[in-house]
This record gives C-alpha cells, sequence and structure tokens, in this order.
C-alpha cells in the first residue's frame, strides 16, 4: 500500500507492517531532509501533495512491484508538511523470497514515485528564499495545481515519428499496441530486442529469463551495468525497459522454459521472440509454435556471424524440424562461453529480430517467408536460403510433438536429502576425464560415461531403468537427456546445478 503522512514516520512500526515469516529478504530505504541542495544551505522542507491522484498513482505503482518482480510484501509512506533536518520524508519496505527481487523492488517503488507522483518539494533556505524542486515529471492529471512544473511526455509524442511512416500510422501503432510478443532470454540477443520492442509500443512484453547478471555478459547485455552484479536478469530488464517506455506493460516470468510450463507461458502471447542459445529450447519453441500456431522469430550467432529464421503458421511456413528432423548434437555448435562473442554482434541480430517481428505484425515488405537469412558481419555478406515445409509438418508433426512435450519433467532437483540412488537413480557422470579429475564428483556409487565418448546406437544404459545425468553445470546432461528420451530412454534425467549440486 502506499499513504501519505503528516506526522512522523516509525520505521520499527512500518516493519512490522511488512514483516512475513514466509519472507527471506526485506529491503527497506529511508529518505532523510539533509541541511543541503545544489549549493544552496537547507533550513526545512515543506511537501504538498495532490493526495487523492497521489495515493492511486502510489497504489497503482505497489500493485505494479507485486507483479513484476513477486514480492511479498510492500509499503511506502512519504511525509507531507514541513520536515525539519533529519525528518524522514520517505519510507519503502519490502519482502519477497530472495534479496534480489527485494532490491529491485525497493529501488523501482523510488523511482517510480519520484517520477509518477504528483508530490512537490519546497526547499526553505537560511538566507530566507525558498523554491521548488524536482517536480518536472509531475502526474499530467494534477497540471491545474497552482505551481509550475515542467511539461511531461504523452503517449502521441513518445510514437510521434513512428506514426509518420505511411505503413505505419494511427492504425498500425494500435495493432502493436494490442499485440503481447514473449521474449525468451534477456542476454545479448534479448537485450538488443528487447529494447526495440518496448520503444516501438507491443503493448504487453514478456521476459522469460531465470539467470542473474554475471560480470562476463556486460560487453554484450547492455540492459545491466557493474552495479547489477547477482541481481535477476529479468526482474532488471523490466526495470530498465519500463523507464523506457512507461506507455507499456511487462512482464517477468523467472524460469527456464521446459516442458512442464511451456504450453502455459506461451498461451497468453500472440509472438514468441527466441534469443536462447541453445537447441534443446529452440526445438521445444518451434514444436510448441508448431501445436499453438504461434509466429516464433529465432535467432542464433556464432562468434562474428549469425542467422534469422521466422516461423509463421499464418502463412503455412516450414518449422525447424522440417529443416532439421533431428535435433543436432547438443556440443556441435560452441557456446560464447567456449568460443567467445563481441558483443556488437549478438545486438545487431537481435535488432533484426525485432525488426522482423515488427515487419511481420505491420504486414512490411520483404518479411522472411519460408526462409533462413544468414549474415557475416565480418564481411557483411547475407544471403537467403529457402526451406520447404515436409509433408507431416502439420497434423502429423503436431502429433508427434504431443507425447514430447507430456512427457516426465527432464530434470531433477536435489533438495540435499537423499543420495540419488536412495532416490532410485543411477547417477551418470557424462563430464570428461580431465574435468572429472579437476572435480571429482561428490558421490559414492556412479558410472562414468562422457559424452563425447557416447555412440548413439548402442548407448550402454538400460532402457528399463532409472538414471540421473550430471555435468559440470547441468546444460550437457540436459541436452542428453532430451537425445536419449527421444530414443525410448524414458527414466533419464538431468541433474539441475550439475557437479556443483552435489557438494556439501
Amino acid at each position: 500500500m502506499f499513504s501519505l503522512s503528516e506526522t512522523p514516520l516509525d520505521p520499527q512500526a512500518l516493519v512490522a507492517e511488512v514483516a512475513d515469516p514466509h519472507s527471506g529478504a526485506c529491503v527497506t530505504f529511508e529518505g532523510w531532509v539533509r541541511n543541503h541542495n545544489d549549493g544552496h544551505t537547507v533550513l526545512r522542507l515543506e511537501y504538498e501533495a495532490y493526495a487523492a491522484l497521489a495515493i492511486s498513482e502510489g497504489n497503482k505503482i505497489i500493485a505494479e512491484v507485486k507483479e513484476k518482480f513477486g514480492v511479498d510484501h510492500a509499503v511506502c509512506v512519504h511525509r507531507t508538511g514541513l520536515l525539519e533536518i533529519t525528518d524522514m520524508a520517505i519510507w519503502i519496505g519490502v519482502t519477497a523470497a530472495h534479496r534480489g527481487e527485494a532490491f529491485a523492488a525497493c529501488r523501482y517503488i523510488i523511482d517510480e514515485i519520484k517520477h509518477r507522483t504528483p508530490i512537490w518539494k519546497k526547499e526553505h533556505y537560511v538566507n530566507g528564499d525558498s523554491g521548488w524542486v524536482e517536480c518536472e515529471h509531475c502526474a499530467a492529471a494534477a497540471h491545474h495545481h497552482h505551481h509550475d512544473h515542467a511539461p511531461t511526455c504523452t503517449e502521441a509524442d513518445y510514437y510521434d515519428r513512428q506514426v509518420r511512416l505511411k505503413d505505419v500510422g494511427e492504425a498500425g501503432q494500435q495493432k502493436l499496441r494490442d499485440t503481447k510478443v514473449l521474449v525468451i532470454g534477456a542476454g545479448g540477443l534479448g537485450c538488443s530486442a528487447l529494447q526495440y520492442l518496448a520503444a516501438a509500443g507491443i503493448g504487453k512484453i514478456g521476459i522469460c529469463e531465470s539467470d542473474v547478471v554475471d560480470a562476463s555478459n556486460l560487453h554484450r547485455q547492455t540492459l545491466y551495468g557493474t552495479d547489477l552484479l547477482g541481481n535477476p536478469k529479468g526482474a532488471e530488464a523490466v526495470h530498465r525497459l519500463q523507464h523506457l517506455n512507461p506507455f507499456i506493460k511487462l512482464e517477468h516470468h523467472a524460469c527456464r522454459l521446459d516442458k512442464s510450463n511451456i504450453t502455459d507461458i506461451v498461451g497468453h502471447y500472440d509472438v514468441l521472440v527466441d534469443c536462447t542459445d541453445n537447441f534443446e529450447t529452440k526445438f521445444l519453441l518451434s514444436d510448441v509454435a508448431v501445436l499453438e500456431k504461434k509466429l516464433l522469430i529465432q535467432s542464433s550467432i556464432y562468434q562474428y556471424e549469425g542467422q534469422l529464421f521466422v516461423y509463421d503458421p499464418a502463412a503455412d511456413s516450414p518449422c525447424m524440424r522440417c529443416i532439421w528432423p533431428e535435433m543436432p548434437a547438443p556440443n556441435c555448435v560452441g557456446s560464447c562461453a567456449e568460443v567467445g562473442v563481441l558483443g556488437a554482434v549478438p545486438g545487431v541480430f537481435g535488432s533484426l529480430q525485432a525488426m522482423e517481428c515488427l515487419k511481420q505484425l505491420l504486414d512490411l515488405p520483404g518479411k522472411l517467408q519460408g526462409e533462413t537469412l544468414f549474415f557475416d558481419l565480418l564481411h557483411y555478406s547475407a544471403r537467403k536460403v529457402r526451406a520447404h515445409k515436409q509433408p507431416d509438418c502439420h497434423d502429423g508433426l503436431s502429433e508427434r510433438v504431443k507425447p514430447i512435450l507430456e512427457e516426465a519433467p527432464l530434470e531433477w532437483h536435489w533438495n540435499g536429502t537423499g543420495s540419488p540412488a536412495e532416490n532410485g537413480l543411477t547417477l551418470v557422470d557424462i563430464r570428461e576425464p580431465e574435468e572429472c579429475k579437476a572435480d571429482p564428483l561428490n558421490a559414492d556409487d556412479f558410472i562414468e560415461l562422457p559424452m563425447s565418448s557416447i555412440d548413439f546406437e548402442a548407448v550402454p544404459l538400460d532402457k528399463t531403468k532409472a538414471y540421473l545425468l550430471c555435468c559440470s553445470r547441468g546444460m550437457r546432461s540436459k541436452n542428453l537427456a532430451v537425445k536419449l528420451r527421444e530414443q525410448g530412454y524414458t527414466q533419464v534425467y538431468s541433474l539441475t546445478g550439475g557437479a556443483d549440486a552435489l557438494h556439501p
């Protein structure tokens, strides 16, 4: 809740309002009156508010925080009237399951309250002068208040240059406003795609991202900075994009897409923009796009080149399985962590994804139809390769994919109690010998089966038994589990987090 107070604030009493035994983190912010500002010696402050609108907008911000960040409780109280030096002007408290969401939500409230609520601050100086400050973002509905403030940005102003295009216009802008786009992955491709989709005015953008900001990301993931290391990428992306465009709705899905949740999530969106970096998720998205008849825009990069592919059910276009009937081997292409990447490369291809999404929605000339665009950024060479739809792609493929989506969960999460064997699983270490030597597995009984040595024509496992595959971080094991499931090993699982999950 948001409220205004004419009396001093009691932090201890306010903390009690957000306390919850379900929460693992509590973040509070206190804003105090200081004795100086912009070279002036301040004697006291005076806060004045357009109460009805401030409370309405403040509670809207609190509601947004709960939806965007998934926090348990959020409270903000702002003082009004005369305040002396060191008095508390604002108190914000947020409780959540984890600290990352709590920190991000608290900062979101701070920024949004400052920019969106009609609360004005008047400074009284030692020399007897006074002046209103920091009221440049007063809410539009408060324009009739007695003091002056800078103009605000309207939605019409924001899209002015875009709607002037004859291929866009007001009708096209409304179509973008009515569209819901899900961006899967907020990394290098996702950061670029998200910024341009948000700025274009896509009415609702969902961000599916479960990772946190890492230092090695920053040269290509331009939505984040060094101050955000360790914070949830998705929550921070929502925060940044909401400031970029306050006229759209953003939603964070703090999870990794898999067969257990994908149909529920994509069902709320019209377009899927695939900014992931692994075959498993890309094929899963392609399969679901076929089943759910969703427009899908995919991109992949490798060092200095990349490709762009569109599946459009309305145009009866081919899907990924028309091009690759079987998923490529998990390690046939090196990841960014393995082979490196120049930050501008995912930036370019993420922008191309956003552009192609807009072209498809606005029916602009030159949109991809049954073609894959290959672009080499070193030599600026581009080519399009046309694919052909396979005869069984529509109904036949859908029937083949449905059982895959309905399988048991692919991953096994160890909760610290009971070994894999005690849970009826035979542990299989698929890491390479040098990895095993550098980081021995913390388990008593397991099978060593390096992934590079596996012959898929004669896999040395029993289809009637249950296995738990383990690699270093859980990526290779998950890809291998998918491959083995497709070959009839229905009780194969991947250890979430890899070998590190077994360490005490």
